[in-house]
């Protein structure tokens, strides 16, 4: 296995010629996808990859310049496809991995073929007229208890992210998975992550996108699945019945219903998940 596959712990499954990546979340690893690919094994050849210090990749490789922002895992998603010689690539990215597939494609774009996109954000942090969800305090708030005590963020954080109080078993499986990440990585991740700003670039990308926006998301709320899908050019929004932050766990029927709807049919439209 090359060095970058074996980086990034990359698997590839399925019988079909066309990729297919998913890119795991933060704190999250390949297995988050378990209930999705199986949905897409015989019609597309599927890769899986950790980001760097998350599952099985190689933590060594971490290197906190690289990955100051979230152009450094843009770059490991480029890397891995050009390893692997993947174009037309449909890309699935859950959180801030929609981002890292937005900047992929923007540089690239000759590579990918369609981005789904669950749960976007391109800022966290509420600035002027445009609403993320948080004011600044509250992310630096959130960002200090992280920082202070990983375990016991995790343990109170990813139960809230999940959003489905009436299942704490998935918010149980999110904090272990919070859990088991590297904790200097895991900081240094989150505030790459809620203190990034790309606004700016999500007017550049020309790729066809989908995004599913889940009801009450405290992480991604409604108003910011608006605003990506006024500022995608060609882009698709799909609201959808599923809570919390995490509907590749909470509602994959759900997630697996809207993303092959979109991989069938490209017209970009906005509607409602029946």
């Amino acid at each position: 296995m090359s060095a970058v596959l074996q980086r990034n712990n990359v698997k590839i499954i399925g019988s079909g010629k066309q990729p297919m990546i998913f890119s795991h979340g933060y704190g999250c690893d390949q297995n988050m996808w378990r209930f999705i690919t199986p949905a897409f094994e015989d019609r597309y050849q599927i890769i899986l990859f950790d980001h760097v210090g998350h599952g099985q990749s190689d933590g060594r490789s971490f290197d906190p310049a690289r990955y100051a922002s979230l152009d450094g895992y843009a770059d490991d998603v480029l890397a891995i496809c050009r390893e692997l010689d993947l174009k037309d690539v449909i890309f699935v990215g859950h959180s801030v991995s929609a981002m890292i597939g937005i900047l992929a494609a923007i540089r690239e774009p000759e590579r990918f073929d369609r981005l789904l996109l669950i749960g976007p954000s391109p800022r966290y942090i509420n600035d002027g007229d445009y609403v993320g969800g948080f004011e600044p305090e509250d992310i630096e708030g959130l960002l200090d208890f992280l920082d202070s005590n990983h375990l016991g963020w995790s343990s109170t954080m990813a139960p809230v992210i999940m959003g489905t109080p009436d299942r704490p078993e998935l918010g149980e499986e999110l904090s272990n998975s919070f859990c088991r990440t590297n904790p200097e990585i895991a900081k240094h991740f989150a505030r790459v992550t809620f203190l990034s700003d790309n606004r700016v670039d999500l007017p550049n990308l020309k790729t066809k996108a989908l995004i599913l926006q889940c009801a009450q998301d405290v992480i991604a709320p409604q108003v910011v699945g608006r605003y990506m899908h006024q500022n995608l050019q060609d882009s698709e929004l799909v609201l959808l019945k599923a809570t919390g932050h995490c509907p590749n766990l909470s509602a994959p029927e759900e997630t697996i219903a809207a993303m092959e709807t979109f991989l069938s049919d490209p017209a970009p439209s906005t509607t409602a998940a029946e």
